[in-house]
């Protein structure tokens, strides 16, 4: 089956909005999409999902949402069909929203020192209107041609420990998967490599999560290995975790990422079970 339960709207940092990615999924005959934005439900607030789980009698939607939580590399916990409308969820994110746009603030006011002409206007147009994140100064960087391109905008100053880069606020991985569960939700850890961990310290890790609650791993991913996907599912099936598929589609933001990641239906059965449950 084709799916894809990792996808970013204009809610956050893709440049699609979530109708757009509704119908790119029904023309590439998706059968599950999850707009998954960070740290926020700007994004699937715009879609009335409660009447309308199922469009064009193929394509069923989950409300979904990555958290970036604390940790030494990187750690995303995705989280799946919970309620937009809870208010813990709700209040915390807000609260997330907050200390981001301090940070903007703070990291444009470091560029114009640097002696980049680029105001908060802009970046809110540049956003949509939305959430603004580092893709948006990145591509500002492009227009007026600091950088030549985003990756150039990156590395130079937007990665983790680049001139601009500044942190964002961030739950421990504990009050993540809290935060969801309490919700009605699931939690997943997001693309397992980019926590630079392996073997027995990756296992340590998944079998931390697990007891925090942690319900699955996202096995399927485009910058997997194949080497990766087989350690990923050993540990699943370890540690009694289902399985999820998404390609972290981004539209024009991150290039070279096609939305849908086919799947082996079976290899979802976990997965879909809880779908069926809610």
């Amino acid at each position: 089956m084709k799916v894809d339960l990792h996808v970013h709207s204009t809610g956050s940092d893709g440049t699609n909005t979530p109708i757009e990615l509704i119908n790119m999924a029904i023309s590439k005959k998706l059968q599950i999409l999850s707009i998954t934005d960070h740290d926020t439900l700007a994004g699937i607030k715009e879609i009335d999902y409660l009447e309308h789980k199922i469009f064009n009698n193929d394509l069923v939607f989950v409300p979904g949402i990555e958290i970036s939580a604390e940790f030494p590399t990187t750690l995303h916990l995705l989280g799946y069909a919970f309620d937009i409308k809870n208010e813990k969820l709700n209040q915390v994110l807000e609260t997330l929203q907050e200390f981001r746009e301090e940070r903007n603030l703070k990291m444009l006011q470091k560029m114009q020192e640097i002696g980049f002409d680029i105001t908060e206007k802009e970046l809110e147009e540049e956003a949509g209107g939305k959430l603004i994140g580092r893709p948006h100064f990145a591509s500002l960087m492009v227009k007026k041609r600091y950088v030549k391109d985003t990756q150039e905008a990156f590395e130079k100053y937007l990665k983790r420990g680049a001139s601009i880069y500044l942190d964002k606020k961030r739950l421990s991985y504990s009050d993540s998967i809290e935060l969801i569960t309490q919700a009605g939700g699931v939690v997943v850890l997001a693309h397992p490599y980019q926590t630079q961990l392996e073997g027995e310290e990756l296992e340590k890790l998944v079998k931390q999560l697990k007891e925090a609650g942690l319900a699955g791993i996202e096995v399927y991913y485009p910058h997997h290995t194949r080497k990766m996907v087989e350690e990923y599912k050993r540990v699943a099936k370890k540690y009694d975790l289902f399985i999820t598929a998404g390609s972290d589609f981004h539209g024009k933001n991150k290039m070279g990422i096609e939305l849908g990641v086919d799947v082996d239906e079976k290899e979802l059965s976990a997965f879909l079970k809880i779908l069926r449950k809610y």
